[in-house]
């Protein structure tokens, strides 16, 4: 009786540092994986800084595409009139 009761602590104990073992490996990747999305964030901020002068630019570009747009469809009409 006695060795199975030993048998059973040695084997609880062998699983329970299997499991920590296993634990630590996943553990391990999970800091590299917090890692690689550290750079990743500061990567997509990086690139968020440089396009932020985009919208005020697309809108000054907008404005002036606005007035060609106006000013080739009075150059059509006195073409139009021309020929």
């Amino acid at each position: 009786m006695t060795w199975r009761i030993i048998l059973s602590v040695v084997e609880i104990a062998l699983l329970v540092i299997v499991l920590a073992i296993y634990l630590s490996i996943i553990a391990r990747q999970l800091n590299s994986i917090s890692a690689n999305l550290a750079r990743i964030t500061f990567g997509v901020r990086a690139v968020e800084t440089q396009c932020a002068v985009i919208g005020p630019a697309v809108e000054r570009i907008n404005g002036n595409l606005v007035d060609v747009d106006a000013g080739l469809t009075a150059a059509a009409i006195q073409a139009e009139k021309l020929a």
